[in-house]
């Protein structure tokens, strides 16, 4: 099959072979889509920059080329990789990481599966506060207390420790989710939002150097 290069350059759509996420997209000449090919590596031609270009040849986020779909009209590519890392120079996973709200028009950062999850086990969390269900173990939490509620924060992450000597992976998972849960309960009990968690972990993220000791290090990552 020979691609459409008539008019220079063809787009190329780049999607994660796992997870199907769109991760970016670029453009590529004949030399580009055959350097693809011959490298199993993504190749793309920079229409900024005039010149060819290796993802990941600066940042060693290179993407590792599964397969190539091509469109009805042969010019336009569908490339499945495996990314070594993210796709975008900003560090975001994927190119597009923003979203808009089609209701205001405003742009703001895209949510993913797992934030959809986080979220959607945090309300139901702080749902349990107001209306009580039958045989919710989130109920008796709330109605047992912070001393009930921190005591198993500590056992869960006791238990993670475990799992991980024992390099138990599944167990790891299991344990892990126990703790954020638990985790969540107690912010729920101590009116703390997951919103002012999230703005904390961004800050620590956005600090720099190369500061001593165990809280140091944390806060700048």
């Amino acid at each position: 099959m020979n691609l459409d290069f008539s008019k220079g350059l063809i787009p190329a759509v780049v999607v994660d072979n796992e997870t199907d996420q769109v991760l970016m997209v670029a453009y590529m000449n004949e030399e580009a889509y055959q350097k693809t090919l011959e490298t199993k590596e993504t190749w793309f031609y920079s229409r900024s920059r005039d010149e060819l270009w290796h993802k990941g040849a600066t940042s060693g986020h290179t993407q590792k080329v599964e397969s190539i779909q091509v469109d009805c009209d042969e010019d336009t590519v569908l490339i499945r990789v495996t990314p070594n890392g993210p796709a975008c120079h900003t560090g975001e996973k994927t190119c597009f990481y923003r979203e808009v709200n089609l209701n205001t028009g405003e742009l703001g950062k895209a949510a993913t599966l797992l934030d959809t999850i986080y979220q959607q086990l945090f309300e139901e969390i702080e749902d349990r506060k107001v209306n009580k269900v039958e045989n919710s173990y989130t109920n008796y939490l709330f109605e047992k207390g912070i001393d009930k509620i921190g005591k198993k924060v500590i056992e869960e992450a006791g238990e993670v420790v475990i799992a991980a000597k024992n390099a138990d992976i599944e167990e790891i998972v299991k344990e892990v989710a126990d703790l954020i849960y638990h985790s969540f309960v107690l912010m729920a009990d101590q009116e703390v939002s997951l919103a002012e968690v999230e703005k904390e972990l961004a800050n620590r993220t956005k600090k720099k150097g190369n500061s001593k000791g165990d809280r140091a290090e944390i806060e700048s990552w």
